[in-house]
Parts: structure tokens; C-alpha cells; sequence
């Protein structure tokens, strides 16, 4: 396996380990009261409950993508990029 193969594998690891850590970190924290900061939830996108529709009579074809960002995910996403670093110099 090429050099570049291997540093975009652990690459989107690293980055998708941060989006479930923070998601789980995110989860936790709701009901502490000095934490709940963490869970701070913010959507942009085409809602996927009323998404953009093509109505083609043959067939329909929805459009409907939405992003959820809250600050565990970004501090947990900027530590597993930190760590990636760290660890993947030599790949």
C-alpha cells in the first residue's frame, strides 16, 4: 500500500474518531449543569425532514443534507488532528 494511501486512511480515522468522540462527549455532558456548554448543538442544511424535491412523474428524487456541529466535536476534532500528527509522521 502506497505511502499516501496509508496517511489518508489514518487521516479520515483520526477525523472520524473525533466526530463519535465528540458526539459521545457531547451526549454526557447535557445534563451536568457547568458542562452542558459542550452540548450546544448547532444544523445547517436542507432539513432532511422537508428536503428539496424534483417531482419527475417517472420518479421523485430528494435532496435533503444536514450538518450537526457542536464544541465537544471541534475540540475533539482538533485533538485527534493533533494526535494524527503526532503520530503519523512516519507513514
Amino acid at each position: 500500500m502506497g505511502e499516501g494511501i496509508k496517511r489518508t486512511i489514518a487521516f479520515l480515522f483520526f477525523l472520524l474518531a473525533g466526530i463519535v468522540l465528540g458526539s459521545v462527549v457531547a451526549r454526557l455532558c447535557e445534563g451536568v449543569s457547568f458542562l452542558s456548554w459542550l452540548a450546544y448543538t448547532m444544523s445547517v442544511g436542507l432539513a432532511t425532514d422537508s428536503p428539496m424535491l424534483l417531482d419527475l412523474i417517472v420518479f421523485k428524487l430528494a435532496f435533503g443534507f444536514t450538518l450537526t456541529v457542536n464544541p465537544a466535536q471541534i475540540i475533539c476534532i482538533i485533538a485527534a488532528l493533533i494526535v494524527y500528527n503526532k503520530t503519523c509522521r512516519n507513514l
